[in-house]
């Protein structure tokens, strides 16, 4: 393949609608290995290279709310997991919501019940479980973040339309479904 030429549905220097220019980092990560490594397929780097890049650059802007609340973007999820079920979950529930280790979950659990934003309550059947839920705090820590934090998100998308940015929530939809099936993650 000679410098500027792509293979069918690979996108280069020319993006995969056909529009010229597309020079994202990933790009440049993709036209360096296809000089060192011409025989090899870059297809599945160029996506998900480009979905990691994304989340990458996303979580870094996404977190400056979280920070400004003293929150880790762990803690947050924690805390959002209790607020949009609405329940008591126990830190086994928490985890699963959450895709967190047990012990990441019991660490940070220790550090929101001190800053008041959860409570815990022992089972009274079992002294073994406990009931995590939010305090008033808590939920208004929660709810107070997450207009900002949509907001955000709403103007990282505006430059897709509506139908880009349905048919890009389907594709990653889809390909979320293959991989949790793949690799047995339960679905929220």
């Amino acid at each position: 393949m000679r410098d500027g030429d792509t293979a069918r549905g690979e996108v280069g220097e020319d993006g995969a609608d056909g529009r010229p220019g597309v020079g994202d980092t990933v790009a440049g990560v993709v036209r360096q290995w296809r000089a060192v490594h011409p025989d090899l397929d870059t297809g599945p780097m160029e996506v998900i290279g480009r979905i990691n890049r994304c989340a990458a650059l996303l979580q870094q802007a996404e977190d400056a709310p979280l920070r400004h609340a003293g929150l880790t973007r762990p803690e947050f999820d924690l805390l959002g997991a209790l607020r949009r079920t609405g329940l008591e979950l126990t830190p086994g529930e928490l985890a699963r919501e959450t895709f967190s280790s047990g012990a990441a979950v019991t660490k940070r659990l220790k550090q929101l019940t001190e800053r008041g934003l959860v409570e815990r309550r022992g089972d009274t059947r079992d002294r073994r479980v406990a009931h995590v839920r939010l305090t008033d705090t808590g939920r208004g820590l929660v709810d107070g973040i997450l207009p900002e934090q949509l907001s955000y998100e709403t103007a990282v998308l505006s430059g897709l339309d509506g139908s880009g940015q349905r048919e890009l929530a389907t594709l990653l939809g889809d390909l979320l479904v293959q991989l949790e099936g793949r690799l047995r993650v339960s679905p929220v």
